[in-house]
């Protein structure tokens, strides 16, 4: 059977993956609840995609636990296990590079955004970083709070630059975090596969031992 370090390398390994997919879970159920600044960054979608994620990797660990326990003499389990790790490995990517390319142009991006919230929204927007409109006092600010004087509003700066900074942290954060989900991911595979071959080499040395009356090796 797999050394007992190798086995023990393989399930710290799984225990990460599922560390990673109670995280995603976890931080897609909080991050429901209304936030100003982080429902303007974060899309229902965007949570959706997260929470997905997630239970695949909850579902992955399940499974894995039914590979590990297939009889040694066979490899399908471990095998059908790793067809699973590089679906995972393809959401992953795909989550991951849609949040990087996101965030390549932020002041267009989030200007739309802007423009699709409410008034009450951008006022509380406004009043939480002393700023006024989008670009400019002049794009779209709502006069009221801090944006209330015109005079204020015409000499004051733009919300874009808060509101990218905020936005270009936090999805920094997701899209490093959702590409290290995919190192765990390459590094169980990798695992898996040792373990698979160390168990069809164990299967042959046993099979050829059969044939030699089940005498062992000198």
């Amino acid at each position: 059977m797999p050394s007992k370090t190798l086995t023990a390398v393989w399930a710290g390994i799984n225990f990460a993956l599922l560390l990673a997919g109670v995280m995603s879970i976890a931080l897609s159920i909080i991050w429901r609840a209304p936030d100003l600044l982080r429902d303007l960054v974060i899309t229902t979608t965007d949570l959706n995609a997260g929470l997905g994620l997630g239970i695949m990797f909850a579902i992955t660990f399940v499974l894995s636990v039914a590979a590990i326990l297939t009889p040694k003499s066979t490899t399908t389990g471990l095998k059908a296990l790793n067809w699973v790790l590089v679906a995972d490995s393809v959401a992953t990517i795909v989550i991951g590079s849609l949040v990087w390319f996101y965030t390549l142009e932020e002041r267009d991006n989030f200007s739309k955004v802007w423009g699709q919230q409410s008034s009450e929204t951008l006022a509380q927007i406004q009043d939480k970083f002393q700023c006024c409109g989008y670009y400019n006092g002049t794009d779209r600010a709502v006069a009221t709070g801090v944006c209330a004087s015109s005079t204020f509003a015409i000499t004051a700066l733009g919300c874009v630059g808060s509101v990218t900074d905020y936005a270009d942290y936090t999805l920094n954060n997701i899209f490093s975090s959702i590409y290290g989900f995919q190192a765990i991911i390459i590094a169980f595979f990798l695992a898996t596969m040792c373990i698979i071959n160390k168990r069809v080499e164990e299967e042959r040395f046993r099979k050829i031992d059969a044939k030699r009356g089940g005498r062992g090796f000198v």
